[in-house]
């Protein structure tokens, strides 16, 4: 529908939106952290959340299955390196096929059956991948397990936010990445013990759990009221906050936003540029393409190759990633709704600059034979600091945020769009990589400082902070 034939629509719902946003801020403590967390037991939110997150866990699986296989899987198989370069690569193609379809099917099966659906294509592919004889069937499994990638990477962290309570919310959607950089890093180190089909094999495990643990926790409260499953949606609500929980003051609080969205007409891709989602569409994709234009996939799929010219041993090189990454992505779950969003965007974007200057400058003194002594020690120190600052905020608060700030009528598509981009742009950066180095190994840090320093500005005039407000609020808000 064009943006001008909204117009009435448009004048019709404003008005009671920003009254709702209105209402919602003044009564901010009408249910309050305390209520939610303290009188009410959590343990459904956080088993739901255990259950969402081993499908950040087969993610993360998917993601780190190539790195350590590839010289077993090339012998074995007789692939050349071509065969190789595609068997890596395709994954990405099918998460950005899983990341276009991931909103629809989201709003159309439920939260809960679109992971049945990405496990479900995660199972084949793993399957594929281990009884293979040769390239066709690889490429097969691999293109199965990056759809069911691109599914899970939008709905996870979409169902953590939406049936958390606001004061828990950053901290376990945030464990969404936490899993993932888990499960490569578990990969990675595994899979130098176990063959390549075995490694496979034990990409099935959290699958199991998932399709398991997914009969014992309830669907989004907020999706079964957007579809009209009102008892549901009740007990769903009373699940996740406990059974002696007072729920009445936030399910009506539910109920009048999702009725006043309903007023809305459906969203098609168009209408994400009306003037009503604009900013919460810039600022849900804004963040994605800094995220992976900041470089990111190609620093780390050239890991062991960028640590190797810099005279450090590429298995060290591995360990290291993940002693670097998981502690401090450990940490972010723990701080997150402290400290908020928007300083860790701050702090981690800053990081990624200062971290680009001592990389560039080794592979400078390196170019210009200077200070060869100086230049591992440069290497490694920018490199880590990269990733540590990385993991320290742009890799988990962009997914917190784009969960937070879509309105539940245009998430499903607005979440597709944005997850879509995270897809494009981590193939782009990776297939540049070696491009950008091979014209100039310090001017390729020099860009991505350049981006990331572009990320600085883009989060303090940009970004709103979601922290320790209810979906709602934040959508008012944005929306206002």
């Amino acid at each position: 529908m064009a943006i001008e034939d909204n117009g009435n629509v448009h004048g019709d719902v404003t008005i009671p939106l920003l009254e709702e946003g209105k209402n919602i801020g003044d009564e901010e403590n009408v249910y309050t952290d305390e209520e939610t967390s303290g009188k009410a037991s959590l343990w459904m939110v956080y088993l739901s959340t255990f259950v969402a997150v081993c499908g950040s866990f087969a993610f993360g699986s998917c993601a780190g299955y190539s790195s350590p296989t590839q010289t077993a899987i090339t012998k074995d198989l007789s692939l050349t390196l071509a065969e190789y370069s595609v068997f890596g690569s395709i994954l990405t193609f099918g998460a950005m096929i899983g990341a276009t379809t991931s909103g629809p099917i989201a709003d159309f099966i439920g939260r809960k059956g679109a992971m049945r659906t990405a496990t479900g294509f995660s199972v084949a592919g793993w399957l594929a991948i281990y009884f293979a004889k040769g390239a066709l069937s690889l490429d097969i499994g691999r293109l199965a397990t990056g759809y069911g990638m691109g599914v899970f990477s939008y709905v996870v962290p979409v169902f953590i936010a939406e049936i958390a309570p606001k004061n828990l919310r950053g901290a376990l959607t945030t464990a969404n990445q936490l899993m993932i950089c888990c499960a490569v890093s578990v990969a990675f180190i595994i899979g130098t013990v176990l063959t390549w089909r075995t490694l496979a094999l034990t990409g099935l495990i959290p699958c199991a759990i998932l399709l398991f643990g997914l009969f014992f926790i309830p669907e989004s409260p907020r999706w079964l009221t957007k579809i009209g499953h009102e008892k549901e949606f009740e007990a769903a609500l009373q699940d996740l906050r406990g059974k002696g929980a007072e729920i009445s003051e936030e399910a009506a609080e539910i109920r009048d936003y999702i009725e006043t969205l309903e007023r809305l007409p459906k969203a098609k891709m168009l209408d994400l540029f009306q003037r009503r989602y604009f900013r919460s569409v810039i600022i849900g994709v804004g963040l994605m393409v800094f995220q992976q234009f900041g470089g990111i996939n190609g620093i780390c799929f050239y890991l062991s190759n960028i640590f190797e010219s810099a005279g450090v041993s590429p298995s060290i090189a591995t360990i290291t990633y993940a002693i670097i990454q998981v502690p401090i992505t450990a940490l972010n779950t723990t701080v997150i709704d402290k400290a908020g969003r928007k300083p860790l965007l701050l702090v981690s974007s800053t990081g990624l600059v200062l971290a680009c200057i001592p990389s560039g400058t080794s592979f400078y003194l390196k170019d210009h034979n200077l200070a060869p002594s100086s230049v591992p020690i440069l290497a490694v120190t920018g490199i880590l600091m990269y990733i540590g600052s990385f993991s320290a905020g742009m890799g988990a608060v962009p997914w917190v945020v784009m969960s937070e700030i879509f309105p539940i009528n245009i998430k499903g598509i607005a979440g597709s769009l944005a997850t879509l981009v995270n897809w494009f742009g981590a193939w782009a950066v990776s297939y540049t990589f070696n491009f950008l180095m091979s014209w100039s190994y310090y001017g390729t840090f020099i860009i991505y400082a350049a981006i990331n320093a572009v990320a600085i500005v883009f989060v303090i005039t940009v970004v709103p902070e979601t922290k320790g407000k209810t979906l709602e609020q934040i959508q008012a808000a944005i929306n206002a």
